[in-house]
């Protein structure tokens, strides 16, 4: 009797996913589990609309119990970065727009490796920045900045508002650098730099510190002091990171 042997199926994105992931290496949590599956997200390893291998086929390539897998998918489910349809699976969510913001705020919570180093690179395009703004700026910049500054002030006990004018003075500062590579750069990261100002904004200190850092990049830039623009906004990028670290630790800190 002749077997014919029949075509192979092409493998299906659940278990292409599944053969990509690797045990991981240290006693499984929920949180562990999380950041794998994050780093895969970031890479662009896993797409919008993806639908997830199943919890054992999970579990299986992980090398954890389906437990760790199922609080896993239930946190990205709450951060709404994969959604759980009941008898049909868990599927990445579509709109990666705004997976950006929630990856980093989990990152953050996590202490995840990929954050530091965003962090680490905004400081230095932030740097290169307010040079470049020193050296480019036209008095009609430097009024733009004033307006961010004073929306800032005036923002009072809204942290919105703060967060925005914050925001805007530094992308402004970006476009006034006049670096098409630079600003694009520092738009695409806006989110990190929400996320950022979102978790300090109730620090006490924040922001009267913020404020004065401010007044100092503004100052250098309206003087058009290359070198003293870059020395303030590196001065407000380590005390802006000592902020974002107090607010890190003190998450870990245990409650009463």
């Amino acid at each position: 009797m002749t077997v014919t042997s029949q075509p192979a199926q092409p493998a299906s994105p659940s278990s292409d996913l599944a053969q990509l992931l690797r045990p991981v290496v240290r006693e499984s949590s929920v949180s562990e589990v999380a950041k794998r599956l994050l780093d895969h997200l970031s890479a662009g390893d896993i797409k919008p609309g993806t639908r997830l291998p199943a919890e054992r086929q999970l579990a299986e390539a992980l090398g954890v119990a389906r437990s760790s897998v199922r609080g896993a998918l239930s946190a990205l489910d709450v951060l709404g970065i994969v959604e759980i349809r009941p008898g049909s699976g868990s599927y990445v969510r579509e709109g990666t727009s705004e997976f950006l913001p929630r990856a980093i705020n989990w990152g953050l919570m996590l202490g995840q490796r990929r954050t530091q180093d965003l962090v680490e690179v905004r400081t230095h395009l932030e740097g290169v920045s307010a040079r470049l703004a020193a050296e480019r700026a036209v008095d009609e910049d430097v009024v733009r900045l004033e307006d961010h500054l004073r929306r800032m002030r005036d923002a009072g006990t809204d942290a919105a508002s703060f967060i925005d004018a914050d925001i805007a003075f530094h992308l402004e500062t970006a476009t006034i650098a006049g670096n098409s590579v630079l600003s694009d750069i520092l738009h695409s990261i806006r989110a990190l730099l929400q996320v950022w100002m979102e978790r300090v904004s109730d620090l006490e200190g924040t922001v009267s510190g913020t404020l004065c850092e401010h007044d100092a990049v503004l100052a250098a830039i309206r003087d058009r002091d290359p070198d003293a623009a870059n020395e303030a906004m590196a001065e407000h990028m380590r005390m802006a990171n000592a902020r974002l670290r107090e607010s890190i630790d003190s998450d870990d800190r245990p409650s009463d």
